[in-house]
């Protein structure tokens, strides 16, 4: 019987994942295993997959608890999409790197908020791991959780169990690109390659045709430039179009969020950069899509049985039927790229069948690009070893070497603001020697 299991199940993410998993040819039932240590949400998510189960008319058992021990056992797929003390945090994690110059959009991957989150997550994620290493060791591990290539690093370091990092940044630039090109999607041809948030397109065609050139006259019209204005403006330097939005990968860099006219130039409203868009909405979001739910399973809103375009159920149904599909995955490097740190965690497209993942050479990046990756990829390096060796100076020297920080903050200034984060969450992450 196949059986998978879905962490920190109350997540937005559950609903799509549900659905994706329940419109599987051929795969007619099994069992979804939910864990929430909110109980509430548990049981929001459980009705929602029962829901969705009925449906479709598919077979599938629900089972939910708040301790995962009672519910991973001969798991095949373990799916891990929690949040480690996100709503009491992520107003510190804002405004307290505000203060000392350092202005975030969405602050969950790199900078103040992406190390915090790290020294949050992390912990707690590796007692999830030693559970699913004694009671489901023949699964694979999903991981949906942020900091994706934290997170998928410190799995690699401390576990044989294969994992493979998810997100929808390929699947959703690569859209958006046929779209700015104009050009039919499923003619577009690309490779891409790189980390998790900072993949790039470095070939981008269409019936052999290079779309550079037809972007870059494109991106004259200043209507176009303002739909992804920071991405737009890093391809004219760069050479090469970014997998992540224009609001986190200004985060990610030195160049856009340094001083406040630069700001204003590049970063406007949303997800293209504006200041605080993340803690000033998340709160709302997650609350309006709890109540969604509720309206959902009341049959005040419809429930759309579309699949999505996240790569989970993808990889289940491949490795289940022995299909073989390509995803791209974030995966230990071990010389796929080779111009960027061997025992880093690297993204790139993976063919899957029934032995898994199988993630592809890719070679070289530019070199100015692999370098901009590389700076990130110090940054998790420092950040999952301050968690692997308790190390508090460990983690503040991550802080250091953050571009965005860097760029705005003396060494001092980054330590002052690095004490301060860590004093306001001491409830939410371990002591650190």
């Amino acid at each position: 019987m196949t059986k998978i299991t879905i962490i920190g199940a109350g997540s937005a993410f559950t609903q799509e994942i549900a659905v994706d998993i329940l419109n599987i040819e051929g795969v007619e039932g099994g069992m979804i295993a939910l864990v929430d240590i909110d109980a509430d949400r548990l049981e929001i998510a459980r009705k929602l997959v029962l829901k969705i189960i009925e449906m479709t008319g598919k077979r599938w058992d629900v089972i939910a608890s708040v301790d995962r021990r009672e519910v991973l056992a001969g798991s095949q797929f373990v799916i891990n999409q929690i949040e480690v003390g996100g709503l009491q945090t992520v107003r510190y994690e804002y405004e307290i790197p505000l203060k000392y110059g350092v202005n975030q959009c969405i602050g969950d991957t790199l900078g103040p908020g992406g190390l915090f989150k790290t020294l949050r997550t992390l912990p707690s994620w590796m007692d999830i791991v030693r559970d699913i290493e004694e009671l489901c060791p023949d699964s694979i591990i999903l991981n949906y959780t942020n900091p994706m290539s934290a997170v998928t690093l410190l799995t690699s370091r401390i576990t044989e169990i294969p994992v493979v990092g998810l997100c929808h940044s390929i699947q959703n630039t690569s859209s958006q690109l046929a779209k700015y090109a104009g050009v039919p999607y499923e003619e577009m041809q690309w490779r891409a390659g790189g980390i998790n948030h900072m993949s790039w397109f470095v070939e981008l065609t269409h019936q052999g045709k290079d779309l550079y050139p037809v972007l870059r006259e494109k991106i004259k019209d200043p209507d176009l430039l303002k739909k992804d204005p920071v991405r737009f403006d890093a391809m004219k330097y760069l050479g090469a179009f970014v997998s992540e939005s224009s609001g986190h990968f200004s985060e990610y860099i030195p160049y856009y969020r340094k001083r406040q006219d630069l700001i204003d130039q590049h970063c406007s409203t949303g997800y293209n950069g504006a200041t605080g868009f993340y803690a000033n909405n998340w709160p709302i979001w997650r609350k309006e899509n709890d109540e969604q739910i509720l309206e959902k399973l009341e049959g005040k809103l419809p429930i759309s049985l579309e699949s999505s375009n996240e790569y989970a159920a993808i990889i289940i149904e491949a490795m289940l039927k022995n299909e073989p599909k390509v995803i791209y995955g974030n995966v230990p490097n071990e010389g796929l790229i080779h111009n960027l740190p061997q025992n880093g965690v690297v993204e790139v497209a993976c063919m899957i069948d029934r032995n898994g993942v199988n993630p592809c050479r890719f070679g070289e990046l530019p070199g100015h690009l692999a370098a901009l990756c590389r700076s990130n990829m110090a940054f998790f390096e420092l950040a999952v070893g301050a968690v692997l060796e308790n190390d508090k100076e460990m983690a503040r020297h991550a802080l250091m070497v953050d571009p965005l920080s860097a760029a705005v903050c003396s060494l001092k200034e980054i330590s002052d603001m690095f004490e301060e984060l860590y004093e306001a969450e001491r409830d939410f992450i371990p002591d650190l020697r």
